[in-house]
């Protein structure tokens, strides 16, 4: 994966434009410049023990990682972020498997752990997102673990916030349902556009969201990490098809501006 991108004129999304939806890597070029810086994690190894059973191993040298685990092993590129002290957010955007990535969210202080895999479907079936992901709460061999296991969570739920990604990239989410957020383009490529897509949250700590997505009318998902505590920052990766039809991964982050959120009064969202 290249770190050299070309920014899309953020003005070419005009009224007139509005039918052509964008293609993943049109809107994902910029979309890492706020970024938090990566951390190297040379000489280092980490085991994860996943629910269900499976275990996760990964050994770490300057440029790649190899990894052995949920029936399969390589040694792939890596992409690593410490989003707080003691919180390691983890990329394998996979080159000995095509169309697949893994993603691993630890702490270094709990031992606990998750485990996303994100894979994109030979074939796309309509009204089903042709990129899918699975989910594993885990432990590490770090130590013993405490606090609460990570797992799905309804904190967000009603919430609205602004994503600043870059010069170019803003984006409001609002989190709707335990299964679905809503997002439109506030600027950027696709200033205009918007749609109501499947969702996943976890809770990974006080404050820590695991936050998934899989769009239904292009082929890509994402996985994000949102720090909702002091810091306002999210981390996060996508995996999908680009305009040639070749599967990309990408890197993604920014900065969170909360806008206020909403309670129901009797009846509750799924």
């Amino acid at each position: 994966m290249s770190d050299d991108v070309t920014i899309a004129d953020p003005l070419s999304a005009t009224e007139e434009g509005l039918d052509e939806w964008r293609t993943y890597d049109e809107f994902a070029a910029g979309i890492d410049t706020y970024r938090l810086p990566n951390t190297d994690l040379a000489g280092t190894s980490l085991t994860l023990a996943l629910d269900g059973g499976e275990t996760l191993s990964l050994e770490f040298d300057a440029d790649a990682v190899t990894w052995t685990g949920l029936g399969a092993s390589g040694t792939d590129p890596y992409d690593a972020v410490s989003v707080r002290d003691d919180v390691v957010f983890v990329n394998l955007p996979l080159a000995s498997r095509e169309r697949e990535a893994l993603t691993v969210v630890y702490s270094t202080t709990t031992h606990r752990a998750t485990v996303v895999r994100s894979r994109i479907a030979a074939e796309a079936v309509e009204g089903t997102p042709q990129v899918g992901q699975e989910f594993w709460a885990a432990t590490t061999d770090g130590g013993e673990p405490t606090g609460e296991a990570p797992g799905p969570s309804r904190d967000l739920i009603g919430k609205r916030n602004v994503y600043r990604y870059s010069p170019h990239h803003l984006y409001e989410h609002v989190y709707v349902s335990s299964q679905r957020y809503a997002w439109q383009c506030l600027e950027g490529v696709q200033r205009g556009h918007g749609d109501m897509d499947l969702s996943t949250v976890w809770k990974f700590a006080d404050g820590l969201y695991l936050f998934c997505f899989r769009e239904f009318r292009i082929a890509v998902a994402s996985v994000w990490l949102h720090d909702l505590g002091y810091q306002l920052m999210t981390t996060g990766v996508f995996l999908g098809l680009n305009g040639e039809g070749a599967s990309e991964h990408s890197r993604g982050g920014g900065h969170i501006y909360p806008l206020g959120s909403v309670s129901y009064p009797d009846a509750q969202p799924v």
